[in-house]
């Protein structure tokens, strides 16, 4: 069984690919640095309380669904934080 920083490094892994954002995105909206948010991701730094709580607020996501993994954390995600999925524009259906 994972620990619970291994299930946070791997569901912030899923957001971030679910919203399109990379580590630079992320670290602006949480006001850190893409060099901590490489550390806390790489497992080089951990994830702190606040980190979470800030987690939490940016992905639109309770502080509980966001630690019990990703099937839940992406089963929460609001539906206007995720990112078009390649091709949908193109998609025209004609009778």
């Amino acid at each position: 069984m994972p620990s619970t920083e291994q299930t946070l490094r791997l569901t912030v892994a899923a957001l971030m690919h679910l919203t399109g954002e990379r580590q630079a995105d992320l670290a602006a909206g949480l006001r850190l640095s893409q060099t901590q948010i490489s550390r806390k991701q790489s497992g080089t730094a951990t994830w702190t309380l606040t980190d979470v709580d800030n987690l939490s607020a940016h992905y639109g996501i309770p502080v509980g669904d966001l630690l019990v993994g990703v099937d839940r954390a992406i089963h929460c995600l609001p539906a206007r934080r995720r990112a078009p999925m390649p091709g949908a524009a193109q998609l025209t259906i004609h009778p």
